[in-house]
C-alpha cells in the first residue's frame, strides 16, 4: 500500500507564507497525479492545486498567483508554497496521489489521501 504524510501547516498572520510538504511511501509503487485539497469547517473539500508527473499544473481560481505546487519525483514528494495568505485560506489541507502499486505480483491502482495538516491564517 501507499501512504501519504503531510507536514508544514501552522498558524500564520494574513499576508504571510507557509510551505506544505507531502511524502509518499510504500514498497513498489508509481505516482501519476499529485494534488492538494482543503476543507474548511462546514464546507466541502475542494481542489487547491494539482500537478501531473510531467509537471503540468492546475490551480483553483482563488489561489492563482499566490500558491505554487511543485513535486520531486525522485523523492516522491509534492509541495505547496503558499504566499499572501488570507484568513479564507484557513482549512485542513490534504495531500492526494494516485498511481499503481504492486501486490502479489499484480499492479493495482490506488488513490490515497494524507491525514491532513491544519493551516490557520489570522487577520
Amino acid at each position: 500500500q501507499v501512504q501519504l504524510v503531510e507536514s508544514g501547516g501552522g498558524l500564520v498572520q494574513a499576508g504571510g507564507s507557509l510551505r506544505l510538504s507531502c511524502t509518499a511511501s510504500g514498497r513498489l509503487f508509481t505516482i501519476n497525479d499529485m494534488g492538494w485539497y482543503r476543507q474548511a469547517p462546514g464546507k466541502q473539500r475542494e481542489l487547491v492545486a494539482a500537478i501531473t508527473r510531467s509537471g503540468s499544473t492546475n490551480y483553483a481560481d482563488s489561489v492563482k498567483g499566490r500558491f505554487t505546487i511543485s513535486r520531486d519525483n525522485a523523492k516522491n514528494m509534492v509541495y505547496l508554497q503558499m504566499n499572501s495568505l488570507k484568513p479564507e485560506d484557513t482549512a485542513v489541507y490534504y495531500c492526494n496521489a494516485d498511481g499503481s502499486f504492486q501486490s502479489t505480483l499484480v499492479w493495482r491502482p490506488y488513490d490515497r489521501w494524507g491525514q491532513g495538516t491544519q493551516v490557520t491564517v489570522s487577520s
